[in-house]
C-alpha cells in the first residue's frame, strides 16, 4: 500500500510538471539556452543553466550552465565577441537543426504525457502499465537533455577561448 502511494504521489508531482509546462507552452525542460528565442530547449529559465545546479548549493549557482553560452547570449552579443561569418553560419544551422529536433521532441513528450494522464485517470489505476507509461516520458525527457546539452557543447566549441572570455564577462556585467 505504501508502494502505491508513493508512486502515486510521484505520479502527481510528474503530472503537475506537465501541466505547468502546458501553461508555459512547452515540454518539461531543463532551464538554459534554447534554440531560439520562443523555442523548446535549455534557455528557459535560468540563464544558461539546469534547474537546482547542483544539489547543497544555494540557489543561482549553477556550475553546469555557468560553463555554457545561451544561444541567445551569443546571438545579442556577436559583434562585441568578433563572431566571424563561418562561426555565424555554423551556429545558425545548429540552432535549426536543434529546433526541428526540439520540435520533433516535444511532440513525442506531448503524445507520452497523454497517455500517461489517460491511464491515471482511470478509476483504478494499473500500475505496472502506468509505470510502464512512465519509463517511456522519462526516456523522451532523457532525449531533450541529452539534444540541450549536445547543442550547448557545440556552440562553445565553436567559440575561441577569447570569445568564451568575453562572453564570461557581458554575463556578468551586461
Amino acid at each position: 500500500m505504501k508502494t502505491k502511494i508513493i508512486h502515486l504521489c510521484a505520479l502527481v508531482c510528474l503530472l503537475a510538471c506537465f501541466a505547468a509546462a502546458q501553461e508555459g507552452g512547452g515540454p518539461p525542460m531543463m532551464a538554459g539556452p534554447g534554440p531560439g528565442p520562443q523555442g523548446p530547449g535549455p534557455g528557459r529559465g535560468v540563464p544558461g543553466g539546469v534547474p537546482g545546479g547542483v544539489p547543497g548549493q544555494g540557489p543561482g549557482s549553477d556550475p553546469l550552465g555557468q560553463s555554457f553560452y545561451p544561444p541567445e547570449l551569443v546571438m545579442q552579443n556577436q559583434q562585441a565577441i568578433g563572431l566571424t561569418d563561418e562561426q555565424k553560419s555554423y551556429l545558425k544551422t545548429e540552432l535549426r537543426d536543434a529546433q526541428a529536433k526540439f520540435t520533433d521532441l516535444q511532440w513525442k513528450l506531448q503524445d507520452e504525457a497523454e497517455k500517461m494522464v489517460s491511464l491515471v485517470k482511470q478509476p483504478h489505476v494499473d500500475e505496472q502499465q502506468t509505470l510502464a507509461q512512465l519509463e517511456k516520458v522519462l526516456s523522451v525527457e532523457r532525449e531533450v537533455k541529452r539534444a540541450q546539452i549536445a547543442l550547448l557543447v557545440h556552440i562553445k566549441n565553436k567559440l575561441t577561448p577569447e570569445q568564451q572570455v568575453k562572453l564570461d564577462e557581458l554575463r556578468r556585467h551586461p
